[in-house]
């Protein structure tokens, strides 16, 4: 039977917050808004693209509307890959885990198009059966359907999947679906409980997963 492992993107397969405030800091230059530092902006990360720019917008005094979420959107599918990185080992964990058997999938709360605009940036696209949005399906994480929608596209069953993310919501997510869950310590976000496994890093996950035994 089919083994899946399911990655979160932002803050788990590649850090982009560097790319995130710099198209954030575009839309705010243009709205005459303050920019936003790299911490600022990862602390508004994980919920996907309206929740960070109404979080941003927010602190500023401000509402988005319509039109900055268009304009953002178009802005970061175009410079995704500027400054993003696959976090160190990425590659060769992934390469890995395909040799022991797993399809790998993706499902992040980040929209589908500038996702697969990033993971074809950096040639990564071509070790996933499967790439989930936040608009992809109609929910999101930390609704546990989205994790099953994804999980249901690479060809595999909850029992037989596992799910790595750095943040609650990739947690919450596993825990709904009855999916084995890692927790990505190196991400974005704050301490999370609720977790079957952590992971100190990248080059972690082949040994995490393998003590599963799915």
């Amino acid at each position: 039977m089919t083994r899946c492992v399911v990655f979160d993107l932002d803050g788990t397969l590649v850090d982009s917050v560097p790319d995130l405030a710099a198209c954030l800091n575009r839309l705010m230059a243009a709205r005459g808004l303050a920019p936003f530092g790299e911490p600022e902006t990862q602390a508004m990360v994980g919920d996907g693209a309206k929740a960070l720019l109404e979080r941003a917008f927010a602190a500023r005094g401000a509402v988005l509307d319509a039109a900055g979420l268009a304009a953002f959107l178009d802005d970061y599918t175009a410079h995704a890959a500027v400054l993003t990185r696959p976090y160190p080992g990425v590659v060769e964990t992934l390469e890995a885990l395909r040799a022991d058997g797993f399809v790998l999938a993706v499902c992040t709360n980040k929209p589908e198009a500038p996702a697969r605009a990033l993971l074809d940036a950096l040639g990564l696209t071509r070790f996933f059966a499967a790439i989930g949005g936040g608009d992809s399906y109609p929910v999101r994480k930390p609704d546990p359907a989205h994790l099953l929608a994804v999980i249901a596209a690479a060809g595999c069953a909850p029992g037989r999947a596992v799910m790595v993310g750095d943040h609650h919501n990739d947690i919450h997510a596993a825990r709904g679906a009855g999916v084995r869950s890692v927790w990505a310590r190196w991400g974005y976000g704050a301490e999370v409980s609720g977790a079957d496994a952590e992971a100190a890093a990248f080059g972690d996950v082949v040994r995490v997963v393998a003590g599963f035994g799915v």
